[in-house]
């Protein structure tokens, strides 16, 4: 069995595991601690942000010693933990560290995971690889969000939280299991080269710092997805409908990630980029301006359909961009940006919703969207049309 494919199920079981408790923690905020939408907001923000400094670091010590599974096997460790820690959880600030172990966790092991990924596809086949690993991610979301939803709806005595946040706790130790089938590549690196990022940035190549600009850009209007369960709650869609919606989006997102990563093999990263941004900049509107449930339903699918045009052809992009021996801490970089990025970006969303409208965050983050989209199509037009249109 292939690396990817290990690397695939050790993503999927995870999810499962994540998944199966990721769509009810703002209704378990919300119901039960009686906490406002926007300190959901701040707490999604700065669980993300403080793992985000480690995504960086993990990238970096992984080409540093050459040591990718263990980090990535420490990180993924971190999921089985947060799951015993929302069960001692009695307040937010409990399900806050308990967030913050989480986030914690996938700091240590996405960029490592990811260059265990780079080094076992070839360069023609990078965005197909990704896909690959991101169908398999998601699908275990979905199957994760399902298992919710039927643990929700069978409940005659209310909902038992804990009882699920256990049950969860078994894939997280299937994935690691998996984890200990994946074979470690241990590729030849030139210490002197392995600190040369933190030395030497302006030596970059221009197109990826351009990239990590703007993609820090479009981050401030993408909060987190905590805020889209609460809205469809406020259309009127019961916890279970709204879990039943966010297994909708990860379907979604599973059945067209291979897919769209093999198109991005063939037409190029830029156009599935730029793509993706102005589906996102629709998916937005349609939640701030969304008078049905219908409509909520559509945009859940829709938000799909941007994840898969993105998430893994932008792990792609960076792989084959980056210097040899940097993968991991571009790859890092890049995550660490993202997560440092939602902080603000949730922040913000959440005073939207409060001190303005619950439409506000929505339109704000839509059209941050298109003016990223815009900046990506013109400023690596020329500049980067090797490195997006192999």
């Amino acid at each position: 069995m292939s690396n990817i494919v290990l690397l695939g199920l050790v993503s999927f079981f995870s999810d499962v595991s994540t998944e199966m408790v990721y769509p009810i923690i703002p209704l378990y905020l919300v119901n039960v601690f009686g906490t406002k939408p926007a300190l959901v907001g701040i707490i999604e923000g700065i669980a993300e942000s403080l793992a985000s400094i480690l995504k960086v670091f993990g990238g970096y010590y992984a080409d540093k010693y050459n040591k990718k599974k263990p980090l990535a096997f420490l990180g993924y460790s971190g999921g089985l933990l947060y799951k015993l820690a929302l069960i001692f959880a009695t307040s937010w600030p409990g399900i806050l560290f308990a967030k913050v172990i989480d986030r914690v966790g996938k700091g240590i092991r996405t960029a490592p995971r990811d260059v265990l990924i780079c080094e076992s596809a070839s360069r023609d086949t990078l965005g197909r690889s990704f896909g690959l690993h991101k169908a398999m991610d998601m699908a275990g979301s979905a199957l994760g969000i399902l298992i919710a939803f039927f643990l929700v709806r069978s409940s005659h005595d209310g909902f038992q939280y804990k009882n699920l946040f256990l049950f969860s706790a078994i894939p997280a130790v299937l994935g690691l299991i998996m984890l200990g089938f994946v074979r470690e590549k241990k590729l030849p690196r030139c210490a002197s080269e392995q600190i040369n990022f933190f030395k030497n940035f302006d030596k970059l190549d221009v197109r990826l710092k351009m990239f990590l600009v703007i993609t820090f850009l479009f981050t401030l209007g993408n909060s987190s997805n905590a805020l889209l369960l609460l809205r469809a709650q406020h259309k009127g869609f019961t916890p279970a409908g709204v879990i039943l919606l966010y297994f909708t989006y990860n379907v979604t997102a599973s059945l067209l990630a291979l897919p769209l990563g093999r198109l991005s093999d063939r037409i190029g990263r830029k156009r599935l980029l730029v793509s993706g941004y102005a589906v996102f900049a629709l998916v937005y509107f349609g939640f701030a301006l969304a008078q049905s449930k219908a409509t909520v339903v559509l945009m859940f699918v829709a938000y799909g359909v941007y994840t898969a045009m993105t998430a893994g052809v932008e792990r792609a992009f960076i792989s084959e961009i980056s210097p040899k021996d940097l993968k991991g801490t571009m790859l890092g970089l890049h995550a660490a940006l993202v997560g440092i990025a939602l902080l603000p970006a949730s922040t913000l969303a959440g005073f939207l919703w409060d001190n303005i409208s619950p439409s506000a965050p929505f339109f704000f983050g839509g059209s941050l969207a298109l003016v990223a989209g815009i900046a990506l199509h013109f400023t690596l037009r020329t500049s980067a049309r090797a490195a997006f249109n192999k």
